[in-house]
């Protein structure tokens, strides 16, 4: 990823870490921003989760509706217009680190940030492939329908359909760049495609 620029005109390469809250999406994206720098890139990491849409909107079916997480949750035209267009060719150079404060549920507020000079822009979250987001890169982070069961907090429990949903409907490993095999969290294994492979 070090090795990769950013397309002519774009501020930064638009990578995106998918994968449920099991696979830790965060965690590995904010691991790689602190191992890019000493590399010669800069990085940044702006979660998915700052882009949810409003209370209203997300849980209008309910709290535990698998079909709304799967559809309603994520603003994707937000997370379009405020951060990836803008870090493509021929934006502003500059993007929005969070657009919702879900624990408030309310707009964050935050000032628009400029991305440093062929930085790196990673993007962690659930459910991001088939929204057609410009993403330069992709990370899916595979995690088996039986080691999602085993993993997710009963709490939670809700979701898994929509995680099926994602993987019958998008298959999201087909069409990643890369595929981090993450049934065991504490022993990933990587699959490089395309450019990589």
């Amino acid at each position: 990823m070090a090795d990769l620029a950013p397309e002519p005109g774009a501020a930064a390469l638009r990578v995106a870490v998918d994968g449920p809250d099991v696979a830790a999406p965060v965690a590995l994206a904010e691991a790689l921003a602190t191992r890019l720098p000493p590399l010669g890139r800069s990085a940044v990491v702006v979660p998915a989760a700052g882009f949810l849409r409003p209370a209203s909107l997300r849980l209008e079916h309910g709290r535990t509706d698998p079909d709304a997480r799967y559809t309603d949750w994520l603003d994707a035209g937000a997370l379009a217009r405020e951060v990836l267009d803008p870090l493509g060719p021929g934006g502003s150079g500059e993007f929005l680190p969070v657009l919702w404060d879900v624990a408030r549920d309310r707009a964050a507020r935050a000032p628009r940030r400029p991305m440093p000079p062929g930085g790196v822009l990673l993007v962690p979250g659930a459910l991001l492939q088939g929204l057609g987001l410009a993403f330069d890169v992709v990370v899916h982070l595979r995690v088996t329908p039986a080691a999602r069961r085993r993993r997710t907090p009963p709490e939670l429990a809700w979701e898994l359909p929509a995680f099926d949903r994602y993987d019958a409907e998008v298959d999201p490993a087909a069409l990643a760049d890369a595929v981090v095999l993450a049934d065991a969290p504490e022993r990933p294994a990587l699959v490089l495609r395309g450019r990589f492979s």
